[in-house]
């Protein structure tokens, strides 16, 4: 299974000035529940903003300029190694832009927070696709002072 994971603003802003533009408590819980135990593909860019290999996963850092090795932790070039190195596992695509990019026609389930703000001067924004070739589930709406709701696009076969 691929999958894809993100948290968006309601005008589809998923960074500012190479951060995630939110910390809303209990936010990133489901990003945590899916992926421990499986396999994270990320860019470069939001490897180095999280510094660190996520714990109790395998991350695989897609990168032309950098190379990260560790427990639990390689680099490889392309999304197509990545999904070769990941094999059989589970594999959560949870950015940036042009990994999201690349892994939206192949997907088969896309978990977007929809964060209910808009983001002024955001600089990263998540790719459009087509709804149509989604089912499309309504999950939890949680959050205290910021509302999130967790939606599931799960492709049409």
């Amino acid at each position: 299974m691929i999958g894809l994971i993100v948290a968006r603003s309601k005008n589809n802003v998923i960074g500012k000035n190479g951060q995630i533009p939110w910390k809303i408590k209990g936010e990133q819980k489901q990003f945590r529940e899916l992926t421990v135990g499986n396999v994270v593909v990320m860019g470069r860019k939001s490897y180095e903003e999280i510094g660190h290999p996520l714990p109790n996963r395998m991350n695989i850092v897609v990168s032309q300029s950098a190379n990260y090795s560790g427990e639990n932790l390689i680099t490889v070039g392309s999304f197509q190694e990545a999904i070769k190195v990941a094999g059989k596992a589970d594999i959560y695509v949870s950015g940036g832009y042009g990994l999201f990019k690349e892994a939206i026609p192949i997907v088969d389930k896309m978990y977007i927070t929809e964060i209910d703000m808009d983001i002024k001067d955001g600089d990263v924004f998540f790719p459009e696709f087509d709804k149509e070739e989604f089912t499309i589930a309504v999950g939890e709406t949680a959050g205290e002072d910021i509302k999130y709701t967790r939606m599931i696009y799960t492709r049409k076969r």
